[in-house]
């Protein structure tokens, strides 16, 4: 990339960063089962005198868990909250901090940095914590097949999340969203809502068991559907995800530095006239 293109991407990308009131850089946090993670925001102005932070399970409404004082260690937490021991939170001039420790599965959800100032709420996007470790909790579990998938343009594929369940039996949701290698957020591109139609109960068990298999295919592919396919099963008020499958397109480079060399041929082609007419005009 020549020198003056990449002062204007750093130049663009520090502009849209500072354009923001708030920013929480990390759009999406894994951990295991057990975990401490912590969760950061950023202020670009020193006016501000609480911070507060919100939860929003998926599919659920968000939920506020604490507010903190900018300028003194003075935490107030909300609702089930208020004795939680793993819930902690900083702040400081321009910063906030919220730790989550020894996460669990219910702690899978989008956490909000939220401002108020005269009366007027302000947040961005959010951070996704995603505990992966909890594909398998109590009895039920959630596999996640292939583990990652090989592809080129024009292919197609079918993603597959099998839920093994001896409670709540058809009492679960199933979601499927992707995380792609740029900056936007992990958005939710399925949903299979509460069917059951798709599940079988075994017979004859000492312990009945579910199993649902729910399928996610994929037609025509294309480098932009590159990325990693989570299944989320809402089950039991908590939210338990797979271990994901990962997409990974094949030659894909080799097809890119094949168009730009084919569009700098028909560039030089089409230029190569007005040259010559320009230098026998001159001559």
């Amino acid at each position: 990339m020549p020198p003056l293109c990449a002062v204007l991407v750093l130049f663009s990308k520090v502009y849209g960063l500072l354009g923001k009131s708030i920013v929480q850089p990390d759009v999406l946090v894994t951990a295991q089962l057990g975990d401490t993670v912590t969760l950061s925001c950023f202020y670009a102005k020193d006016d501000v005198q609480w911070y507060r932070w919100l939860k929003q399970p998926l599919g659920q409404k968000p939920e506020q868990l604490l507010k903190i004082f900018n300028s003194e260690p003075y935490t107030i937490y909300f609702n089930d909250f208020i004795n939680s021991t793993r819930l902690s939170a900083k702040a400081a001039k321009g910063t906030s901090n919220l730790t989550v420790s020894q996460v669990e599965p219910s702690d899978s959800a989008t956490y909000y940095c939220a401002i108020l100032l005269y009366n007027d709420i302000t947040f961005v996007e959010g951070t996704t914590l995603m505990v992966l470790g909890s594909e398998s909790h109590g009895r039920t579990v959630v596999l996640q097949q292939p583990e990652s998938e090989s592809v080129h343009c024009g292919d197609s594929v079918t993603l597959q999340c099998t839920v093994h369940t001896e409670t709540c039996a058809g009492e679960h949701s199933v979601y499927w969203f992707r995380q792609g290698s740029g900056e936007s957020p992990p958005g939710i591109i399925y949903t299979h809502g509460t069917r059951s139609d798709e599940c079988q109960r075994s017979s004859g068990a000492v312990s009945p068991t579910q199993s649902c298999v729910y399928k996610f295919p994929k037609r025509n592919l294309s480098p932009s559907d590159a990325g990693t396919y989570y299944c989320a099963v809402a089950t039991c008020g908590e939210i338990l995800f797979g271990s994901g499958t990962k997409l990974d397109f094949e030659g894909g480079e080799l097809s890119t530095l094949v168009w730009l060399s084919i569009i700098r041929t028909v560039v030089l082609c089409c230029m190569l006239p007005i040259f010559v007419l320009i230098y026998c005009k001159k001559a």
